[in-house]
């Protein structure tokens, strides 16, 4: 997504905090802004090890697979900062979703910290050993995040609006009626309803009145806990050598689309 937006081939686009967090940071500089909070992530993303593994502070020297720079690997070294474990405790492997689950199936690794779907064939004879939400709980929440271009933002006011209102409209009927939504969301992604509305749960949506408290994206001159979140994320891809430098807190407050949120939580 961001080398979409850098390409000037979007100007909505959807990417994890992690990601988004990266273009903010130099050397990408992007010029965007966090318009809406798609979800935070709940127990979508997690980690999960082989049968035998009790706790993170048992993987002490196992091989666990994740994507480097996701919002995944954010979680999975609080994860195992929390439980006593530094990185270099254990062999950390890049690998996306499904090459990670090819590589559990061929006993390659002892554990994985991805999302769905992928998440769900490693849980079916693998152990959860903490989910995001938990790891939010605990003062690291990761996001899914919707990003705008400045210069589109400004351009095209009515457009984002509109955008926006949609969104917001998408989470109502969510919490709402989840049976409705569900089939629509089914519908478009191949799966029953069933499906959707269990991997929807595992979601924490916002709608935008939501999204306007201090602990998200804020108002205008009270720019939320997001940013704070963010900033956090970059001192994590700065210690895995994925941005140049850390960015200062005022970047990531002026990330947040706050006075376009606004205009939709009306």
């Amino acid at each position: 997504m961001n080398t979409a937006v850098i390409a000037g081939a979007v100007d909505l686009g959807l990417a994890g905090s992690s990601p988004v967090t990266k273009g903010l940071s130099a050397p990408l500089n992007i010029p965007y802004k966090v318009v809406w909070i798609h979800d935070v992530i709940g127990e979508n993303e997690a980690l999960v090890a082989k049968k035998g593994i009790g706790s993170v502070k048992a993987l002490k020297g196992k091989k666990i697979a994740t994507p480097f720079g996701s919002t995944s690997h954010y979680s999975l070294l609080a994860a195992l900062e929390s439980a006593g474990l530094k990185a270099g405790d254990v062999t950390l492997v890049d690998l996306q979703p499904q090459d990670a689950l090819a590589a559990w199936q061929r006993g390659d690794i002892d554990a994985a910290y991805v999302w769905t779907p992928a998440l769900t064939d490693l849980e079916k004879d693998g152990k959860v050993l903490v989910t995001s939400r938990e790891i939010a709980e605990q003062g690291r929440p990761t996001a899914d995040l919707g990003v705008v271009t400045t210069a589109f933002a400004a351009k095209h006011p009515k457009i984002v609006d509109a955008w926006l209102r949609a969104e917001d409209q998408a989470v109502k009927l969510a919490k709402s009626d989840p049976g409705k939504a569900a089939t629509a969301i089914g519908a478009e992604l191949n799966l029953s309803p069933a499906q959707a509305k269990k991997q929807l749960a595992q979601l924490v949506l916002l709608t935008a009145k939501e999204q306007q408290g201090s602990d998200y994206l804020g108002k205008p001159g009270a720019p939320g806990a997001l940013a704070r979140n963010l900033h956090d994320a970059s001192v994590f891809l700065k210690s895995q050598k994925a941005i140049d430098a850390v960015p200062d807190q005022s970047v990531f407050d002026r990330a947040l689309a706050v006075k376009e949120l606004s205009r939709a939580a009306r």
